[in-house]
């Protein structure tokens, strides 16, 4: 089926994304400017590069039929997690992490672009294998997100690899996994989460000795309450197999997210970086250190907070000029947007957002492929995300984790990430009617 170009155009997404590439070259060349209304830096210049060549992709992808990737998103797919090997091994070292290869000044991150490859797969193994027992699906869908998860991790990004669990979770939800198995993923992630960060707040944060998060600083009692735990959770497999009692089965349940995350967090305090724990610190208490890992979100609290309801002006922004602000053409570009274009700016910037994922939900409910309908899913769930997690973290609602704010950071690898995902939802939507999977 051809597929008329200017008709089936997506011109909502288009121009949406156009306004924030827009607003991204403009506030990437402010941030170049310093205090004396001097361009220092040409990253603005790149990031025109990388718009231009953006837009031609997402065109590009747009008009190429999606369904055609079906029978190769396995062969995708196993060619990222090589390329996650060989960026693991190879790799250059940027921001403490080996996530980037290239030669010079030029590189990508695979990561970055193995998020798209990695939808892909999923949803044609959602879609392929969409009549398979519920729980057989669950698991080897987990074990589909934590490849690529584990390869990024030991970079080690926790940035990057913690976008693949919404994904994973946003687009299991749309295929029916039952929601108590992926409230296992969610609970379980969120646990591991409280019992990692509450032995670090005891002592950097509260100084002040508490008998239960003890037992998480006690290695032995750790083991105890584990083992505990785990044959609490095997005596209710075992009633539940022998009574029948559905009470049985949520013990097993309740203990064995309460084991697997008492694990998870031991493994969590080996594998963090000292920066990564001081980052968890600050955003427990900014105040803890102001002039070393809290820098950043005090300053960026500052930045937003001076912006007002109408902002500083264009150009005028003193955070940014002043250099207080660390990294901010990537991970801050919002601060400097909310002090020079003010509340109002912000609440622009958020509906141009919320005008984009109201119609991703659209081309999902639009669409009745299902394979692209797994995809669109996945999309909402990484623009999502991404969007959430930058915001709260320049708000200082957020731990910061180096997530780039969609199509308004500074960075190649992540903006044609972004824009290869427009052209595909532009490709599902243009065929949002046909059935058929293109072979």
């Amino acid at each position: 089926m051809k597929i008329k170009i200017f008709e089936k155009f997506d011109y909502i997404l288009f121009f949406c994304v156009a306004i924030l590439l827009g607003l991204s070259i403009s506030f990437i060349y402010s941030s170049g400017i310093n205090s004396e209304g001097i361009l220092v830096s040409k990253e603005y210049i790149k990031q025109i590069i990388w718009a231009v060549c953006g837009l031609i992709i997402m065109g590009i992808v747009a008009v190429l039929d999606y369904r055609k990737i079906y029978r190769y998103a396995p062969f995708l797919f196993g060619a990222a997690m090589l390329m996650l090997v060989y960026t693991m091994l190879f790799g250059k070292y940027v921001n403490g992490a080996r996530s980037w290869i290239g030669i010079g000044e030029l590189g990508i991150q695979p990561s970055e672009l193995t998020k798209i490859l990695y939808i892909l797969f999923l949803a044609w193994y959602l879609d392929r294998y969409k009549n398979e027992d519920p729980r057989k699906k669950f698991l080897i869908s987990i074990l589909i997100m934590l490849l690529p998860m584990g390869l990024i991790l030991m970079q080690p990004d926790l940035g990057t690899a913690s976008v693949y669990l919404p994904i994973f979770l946003v687009m299991c939800f749309m295929a029916d996994v039952p929601l108590r198995y992926l409230m296992i993923v969610l609970c379980g992630g969120l646990l591991t989460i409280v019992l990692t960060v509450l032995p670090i707040w005891q002592s950097e944060i509260l100084h002040k000795s508490i008998t239960i998060i003890n037992i998480l600083t006690n290695t032995k009692l750790t083991f105890i309450v584990i083992a505990a735990s785990a044959t609490i959770a095997l005596i209710g497999m075992l009633g539940q197999i022998l009574f029948k009692k559905k009470y049985f089965y949520w013990i097993t349940y309740v203990f064995g997210i309460l084991t697997f995350s008492l694990l998870a967090s031991i493994a969590a305090g080996k594998v963090l970086k000292p920066y990564q724990i001081q980052r968890l610190i600050v955003f427990l208490d900014p105040s803890s250190d102001p002039r070393g890992s809290g820098w950043n979100i005090i300053q960026s609290k500052i930045a937003i907070g001076s912006g007002n309801f109408w902002g500083r002006g264009f150009l005028q922004g003193t955070q940014s000029h002043y250099r207080f602000l660390p990294q901010q053409s990537t991970d801050f570009i919002f601060s400097i947007l909310a002090e020079e274009m003010g509340f109002a700016g912000g609440i622009f910037v958020f509906s141009l957002f919320l005008i984009i994922m109201l119609r991703i939900i659209y081309i999902i409910k639009q669409t009745t492929n299902v394979y692209g309908y797994y995809i669109s899913s996945g999309i909402l769930g990484m623009f999502f995300f991404h969007f959430i997690v930058n915001v709260g973290m320049v708000m200082g609602i957020m731990p910061i984790t180096g997530i780039p704010l969609p199509f308004l950071s500074y960075g190649g690898s992540s903006l044609i990430t972004d824009m290869i995902a427009i052209g595909i939802l532009m490709s599902i939507n243009a065929r949002r009617l046909d059935f058929n999977v293109a072979v």
